[in-house]
Formats: C-alpha cells, structure tokens, sequence
C-alpha cells in the first residue's frame, strides 16, 4: 500500500497551484505535481486550502489532476561531483538533462543531481572505536585537482564507529562507515549527504570579521575592502560592467572555491559566462579555473520559482564547502531578478504589495540571504567562510529603488557603478564618491601587520585628495580651471593621476589584470611622494604649467603597466626619478 499523501488540484495561477481539502501536507515539504510529477515547493497552508509554488513551466495541467507529498523538504544532494558542474535552479545538472532532453529543459525530467556510478578513490580518516559527531570528516576524497573533498558525518548525529571499509574505490552511495548511535541502533554512512535548502547549516561559532578577501583589484583590496565571510553589493544599470567585475574577482579572489548564481540573466548571457568559465585557467596551479568553481544556471526564460531557488541552492553547496574548511566566494548576479521573482509570485499569491510593487518581506529574505556569510567556526573545529558579492540591477541604474536601499541596510560594502564612468572607458566603474566599505576599520589591524603600518593612512590621503578634486570640479565648472590657484590645480593633477594610474584598472593586461597588495601600497607611495615633492615646488612658487611640461605625471601613471608584478624593486626607482624631477625644476626656474 502506499502511503504517500495525494491532493488534487483545484485552481492554477501561473506557476503556483491550489488544493482543496485538508491535504495533511507539510510547509515547505517538497511534492510532485500531475501526470509529469514537476517538482513544486508548499509554500501556503490553511484548514481547507494548500498552495503550492512549482520549479518547472504548468502549461498544459488542468485541475483535477493529483499531487503528491514527498515527505521531505526541497533539498541538495551534497557529495562528491559537485565541483566543475553546471546546475539549474535546484541543483538538476544541465548536461545530464540535455543528453536526455536536448538542448531545452524539458518539464519532469528527473535526473540524478550527482553521478551515482562514478567510482572515486577514497581515503578514510576514522577507525573502529573513533567516537565521531556531526562535522566529523570521516574521508576523503580528491574531487578536482584543486580541491580534496572531505565526507563528513551529517549534523546532528554522533555515535560511536563499529565498521570502516578500507581505502579504495566507491561511488557516493556506498556505506563507507558504520556508526552505532546512543540508543544502540546502527546507521550507515556513504558520502552523501541531503540538505533543505531554506536552514543553514549549524556551525560552532561565528568569529569576527578581521582577514581581507583579496581580489588584485586596486579600488576594491585598498579603497573598499571586502573581509572573508563579508557580503558586498555591486550595483549598477545595464553594462556599467556588474559581470565583469565579479568575473575578476572570481578569478583573482583567494577564495578557495567559487560558486556563480546566474540567477534570472539573459541566456546569451549566461552562455558568455559558462563558456568564459570554461576557458579560465587557474592562476595558482594552471588547471582549468572549474576545478573549484561551481555555476547555477537560472535564465530569464526559465520558470520565476526555481529563479527564487536558485540562490538558496548556492548558499547551501557554498556552506557545505565552508563545514569542510575552505574559504568560499559567491557571486550571485543578480538579487534584482531574484527580488523581481519574489515579486511576481507575491502577485499571483494576491498579497498586499508594497514599495514599487515588492512584496513586504522583500528586506526580511534579503536579510536573511545576507546573514549566511560569515567567517565560522565549523562543527569540527575548522575555521571557514562564505564570502556573499551580489550584483544588483536597479532599473535605469537607479539607487534609491527597493531592492538596492534594503540591499544597502544588510551588507557592509558598497560597490557603486557609474554610468558615466563606464561610458568613458574607465573600468572597473566603481565610483569612489558612492561607494563605501565598513570593513576598513575591521582590516586595518591586519593591514598594520601583513603590508605596511602606513596602508590605512597612505589610502585615506589618497581619499581625501579625491573629495578635493571632487569640489574642485564644481568651481571649474562654472567659471574654468584658469582662475585655480597653483596648489588647487596640482590637487587636481594629482587627482587625475590617482583616478588614472591607480583605480582605473585593464582586465586585459598580464600586468594589470591582477596586483599585489605590495604593489598597491608601493604604488601609493609613489603617487603621495610625488603630490610631497610637487607641493613643495607650487609653495615655492612654481608654476603648475612647468611641473606638466616635465611628464613626470604621466609616467607615474603608466606605473601600472611598466613594473612587473614579479620586479618590484623598480618602483623604487620612481622616486629617484620624482627627486631628479624636483632638481631640474629647481635648476631650470631657481
């Protein structure tokens, strides 16, 4: 007999459909719906109706047909395999659906997340008598050449372990070890693992924010720095180059893995992204950049339920990565798309809107995607962190909308795009004046003691010389640059150098594509040695037309280009040069 529980469906809006009765369903239990069982989430219940929201395209069904209960909640399939693959919006793998369905997703396949079949050389790490918990790492598993897989014991179970099969070849699904619980009974384990998508995973201890994620890019690792376990915002109209810069940091991060929501993009788009993946290679090993990345594949023209998922379904593969220890990246592009679905499902559900048409607890679930990052402690004493970037697209580049305001209230880094600086070429097309970082002073400690006690200080000047150039630009707006006096116009140059040399930066340059912080902090001292020895002159009273016809201005901003990453002692060189700039002056004019 089956015991499975079966409702029929009444009424359907959309993607989200009702059942009459009392159904004995459960919130947030996952169900199978009509004859093609698509997969479809409880999201609604009440004494004589139940409504569910479903992840695939309802065309086609019609009231009477039956739904039925599954017993558990929407959940991810954790093992290993997971690493360099493509997933849909709950975790189906696309390369699997399209050997069975072709090029389009078609509705009810049923696959395997991960292949049940593939053997991978196991190591165990535990022995008979090993008293183990949740969190214990029980193998291990070479998954990429990048990353070791470690298999650990589900959260919430401890026992004591009576069996282990010796090192070798098994697939996810075979018993690896065996536990004898509290209560005496006997449970298997393999190295997989299911997880609801909606509960985060259980960690020891949350640790402050105190180590900065570095990327290589100038404007983010020194103007607005962005901590391990932080959440930053990158928001910005269409091609102000959102993609872009979370392409950079995905590459240059020191992030142990990567994992990319293309939650609700273009589907040209996402394929540009998906075949640019593919042909990245890893700057620490030289193996294809995939071997520690993992993409969710979730386009515009793929059902709105499963966009809403989709995000979930990362955030839960990126904890399960951070429970193993690693350092975790997400880039998710973009929460927009993911707030726009959230939207049209409050709509057919016929809840009361509020600002712009959202639905009211659009802050509550954008809060709680962001407070899921974090640096850990993990349950078996490993220290790990899920780092969030999400690319937020305000419609006509407009920041005072919902979805970047509440974006604003619950992350700690503000990367703003410009329109206008992106449309000049000046890429990445972070503003300097909009955008912010609350996790400088978080930093600054480890700033002192891993680069340089002046790091701090020497990127506050460089701040504080750009709000000048900014007000500046206000005069010279109305009236002209020529009634400046000499120590304003030198600001101004300086400004032009800053803006230019330092965070203007070529994604397409070997040099420039990726810096040290050595060189970013070597870099601003030349800048600040230069505005020094150029203030003197203009004090002396030195026209600022003699200081421009020597080029020093321009070489220096050439910095970027000319010192190689791997010889930085040439920089060294450039303040020989600032002095020797400073004698000619004083020769040719004292």
């Amino acid at each position: 007999m089956n015991s499975k529980k079966v409702a029929t469906i009444y009424g359907i809006n959309g993607p989200v459909i009702y059942l009459k009765g009392k159904t004995g369903f459960k919130m947030s239990e996952m169900v199978h719906v009509g004859p093609q069982r698509l997969v479809g989430e409880v999201i609604s219940l009440d004494k004589d109706r139940t409504t569910v929201q479903v992840y695939e395209e309802t065309s086609g069904l019609r009231p009477g047909e039956t739904v039925e209960a599954t017993g558990a909640a929407i959940s991810v399939t954790l093992a290993p395999g997971i690493l360099n693959n493509i997933f849909d919006g709950i975790e189906r793998p696309l390369e699997r659906i399209a050997e069975s369905g072709g090029a389009f997703i078609t509705r009810g396949v049923s696959v395997d997340a991960l292949d049940r079949k593939k053997l991978w050389d196991t190591h165990i790490t535990v022995k008979t008598g090993d008293l183990v918990r949740g969190g214990t790492i029980i193998a291990e598993v070479p998954e990429t050449s990048a990353i070791v897989h470690k298999c650990m014991v589900p959260p919430n179970v401890e026992g004591t372990v009576v069996e282990t099969v010796a090192d070798g070849q098994y697939t996810i699904e075979d018993t690896i070890v065996t536990i004898e619980l509290a209560d005496g009974t006997r449970r298997e384990l393999s190295m997989t693992q299911h997880w609801p998508i909606r509960v985060p995973r259980p960690v020891s201890q949350r640790y402050p924010a105190s180590v900065p994620l570095i990327t290589g890019q100038r404007i983010l690792d020194t103007m607005f720095p962005i901590a391990k376990g932080g959440t930053a915002a990158i928001p910005g109209g269409f091609g102000t180059g959102k993609t872009m810069t979370q392409h950079q940091i995905a590459k240059w991060a020191d992030a142990d893995i990567i994992v990319y929501i293309g939650c609700g993009e273009r589907g040209n788009e996402m394929t540009q992204v998906l075949e640019e993946f593919g042909e990245l290679v890893d700057p620490r090993n030289g193996n294809p950049l995939m071997d520690r990345t993992v993409l969710i594949a979730n386009t515009s023209n793929m059902p709105v339920a499963a966009r809403e998922a989709s995000i979930y379904t990362g955030l839960t593969l990126a904890e399960y990565y951070r429970d193993m220890g690693y350092d975790v990246a997400i880039m998710a592009d973009s929460t927009s798309r993911w707030a726009e679905a959230l939207r049209e499902l409050s709509g057919r559900l016929e809840e009361m809107p509020a600002e712009e048409g959202f639905p009211a607890y659009l802050a509550s679930r954008l809060s709680a995607f962001y407070e899921r990052a974090g640096m850990m402690q993990t349950l078996n004493g490993a220290t790990g962190s899920v780092s969030i970037i999400g690319a937020v697209s305000p419609q006509g580049g407009d920041f005072s909308e919902p979805v970047t305001q509440n974006t604003k209230r619950f992350v700690r880094c503000f990367w703003g795009l410009d329109k206008s600086l992106a449309y000049s070429r000046h890429f990445p097309a972070i503003h300097w004046l909009t955008s912010y970082s609350e996790y400088l002073t978080d930093l600054s400690g480890w700033y002192t003691d891993h680069v340089s006690p002046k790091f701090v200080d020497y990127r506050n000047r460089l701040m504080a010389l750009l709000n000048q150039e900014s007000s500046l630009m206000e005069i010279v707006k109305l009236i002209g640059g020529d009634v400046l006096p000499d120590d304003q116009k030198l600001v101004l140059e300086i400004a032009k150098v800053i803006r230019l040399g330092f965070l203007q930066q070529n994604a397409f340059h070997k040099e420039d594509t990726c810096v040290s912080l050595e060189k970013q902090f070597k870099m601003m001292d030349v800048i600040l040695y230069l505005y020094k020895q150029s203030r003197k002159l203009v004090a002396m009273g030195m026209p600022m037309s003699v200081l421009k016809a020597e080029g020093i201005f321009e070489k220096v901003i050439a910095i970027k280009y000319d010192v190689p990453n791997d010889n930085l002692q040439m920089l060294d060189l450039y303040k020989k040069d600032i002095d020797d700039f400073y004698n000619r002056v004083l020769e040719k004019n004292g």
